[in-house]
């Protein structure tokens, strides 16, 4: 009989390979660049974000602030990034990426690698159940407190789970008041709000569809948050 924790093990083991091929694809990425790993991560992060305190950043990679500190210095050193003193306090700063920075960040990010072509093989069905078990995994990993919080969907105030009938694009975005499906859930979002009450959102979405159930109202109720007026 096979013990309890044989499964998870394997699933361990199996993710422990797949994190040594990301590494190696990133290593090759960063060959022909004046950065290392950690400094490629900071800097993607602060072209995301469009800046942060380095706590946040320290927090993001798992690392020690003065780690974050010496990799951001690093990056102001080679023209990617600069601080600047917040106005309202003077003592604190916030790093930014440079238009430099951005660029080589985006070429990083377009650069498709050994990993990428792997998930790229799996069908599009093995990919959007994949993405959600992904989603989930996070999800856990933040009540361990390994991961830092992400602008995930699942996490988003605009997010709500099931909304429609259609099993395509059973979900609704209120922000851009529109459907979509497990295959669009964003891991990071410019446009994320975090849930009032994040619990109860993800206990809907890791729940399912009810079965049978019609579709749900796809925008708030007048008890709910209204959701913003702009669309993206």
């Amino acid at each position: 009989m096979m013990e309890p924790t044989a499964l998870p093990r394997r699933l361990h083991d199996g993710l422990e390979r797949l994190g040594a091929a990301l590494r190696a694809d990133q290593w090759e990425a960063l060959s022909k660049t004046p950065l290392n790993p950690t400094q490629a991560q900071i800097l993607s992060f602060l072209s995301r974000r469009g800046g942060a305190r380095v706590g946040a950043v320290a927090a993001e990679l798992r690392v020690s602030q003065p780690t974050a500190t010496d990799s951001i210095a690093a990056l102001e050193r080679k023209g990617l990034a600069e601080r600047r003193a917040e106005p309202q306090d003077a003592r604190a700063t916030t790093a930014s990426a440079t238009a430099r920075g951005r660029a080589l960040a985006k070429s990083l990010e377009s650069r498709v690698g050994a990993t990428e072509r792997a998930l790229a093989a799996l069908d599009v069905g093995e990919q959007t159940q994949l993405l959600a078990l992904v989603v989930k995994l996070i999800r856990h990993l933040q009540r361990e407190g390994a991961i830092a919080p992400q602008r995930m969907c699942v996490a988003c105030r605009h997010f709500r789970p099931y909304a429609h009938a259609d099993a395509a694009a059973p979900h609704h975005c209120a922000f851009v008041d529109a459907a979509f499906g497990d295959g669009s859930l964003r891991l990071d979002c410019a446009d994320h709000e975090a849930a009032q009450d994040p619990e109860e959102l993800w206990r809907q979405f890791s729940c399912g569809p009810p079965p049978g159930a019609a579709a749900r109202e796809t925008r708030p109720s007048a008890a709910a948050e209204p959701a913003p007026s702009g669309v993206k």
